[in-house]
């Protein structure tokens, strides 16, 4: 479903992405972590159409992001760590707007938006002004109008942030429902302990570079004595103690060649 093929970004003489590839198949969810300038929002912006490669490919369902950006854009549904809305418009008025642009008639419109308002509970708020809503309440809004077209794949920039643990749950469970269902789902985040709860895969960025891909289990493998979480794991792997990125680690069913980037 995402395949990224020796994958560069430059600005000027910094490489914030250099060499990746990697694979996220369909059913899966994949956690990418690394630490804050490690190049995890720069490959998020090139899958989803708003930066180039420098060179390598992008493909989202097998259409590359390039060449075929707005076939891409069809199959794909993105949340950044922010969310944009316009803050003159409702909710229901800005999910009726991404139903628009969508394509979608009214009477599939209003079914598809009755759909996302149950998933995410969003009936108390639905008919206010975006601009009244707390953060959690954007955030909710932003992952219905993401998923109102039912995409193949999910690519989504610290989703958790500002939630409370109510929303965070809500979160997690649906993410884990449309896994089941066939959905990729490419997730980039700070927050360690739900990306060890739920993902299945776990890829660790540093300095532009893949430098560990592995199951959840595969990586508790990893843990040195005294470790319980995956926290000391990822800190001690993107740092020496003296801020250098610590030597590259693949899963064991990769060979080294294919999981660099």
């Amino acid at each position: 479903m995402i395949e990224l093929h020796n994958v560069v970004r430059t600005y000027g003489r910094k490489v914030a992405v250099d060499g990746l590839t990697m694979t996220v198949p369909e059913g899966e969810l994949f956690a990418f972590l690394g630490p804050n300038g490690a190049g995890k929002t720069t490959t998020i912006k090139m899958m989803v159409g708003l930066l180039r490669p420098d060179s390598g490919t992008v493909r989202i369902a097998g259409l590359d992001v390039v060449t075929h950006a707005r076939q891409a854009a069809a199959v794909l549904g993105y949340v950044p760590e922010e969310p944009y809305l316009y803050e003159k418009l409702t909710g229901r008025e800005f999910l009726e707007f991404t139903a628009r642009v969508r394509g979608f008639d009214r009477r599939e419109t209003d079914r598809r938006i009755a759909a996302q308002v149950e998933q995410f509970r969003l009936e108390s708020f639905l008919d206010t002004l975006t601009e009244t809503y707390s953060h959690g309440m954007k955030q909710r809004l932003a992952f219905a109008a993401a998923l109102l077209h039912d995409p193949a794949v999910l690519v989504v920039d610290e989703p958790t942030v500002g939630l409370d643990p109510a929303s965070v749950r809500l979160l997690k469970d649906h993410f884990r429902k449309r896994v089941a269902a066939g959905m990729a789902i490419f997730m980039s985040t700070h927050t360690l302990a739900v990306a060890e709860e739920i993902a299945d895969r776990i890829g660790i960025v540093d300095h532009g570079r893949l430098i560990f891909l592995g199951t959840r289990d595969e990586v508790r493998r990893q843990y040195e004595s005294g470790e319980s979480s995956l926290e000391p794991f990822f800190l001690r792997l993107t740092s020496n103690g003296n801020g250098q990125a610590a030597p590259p680690k693949v899963e064991p069913s990769e060979s080294p060649a294919s999981a660099q980037e």
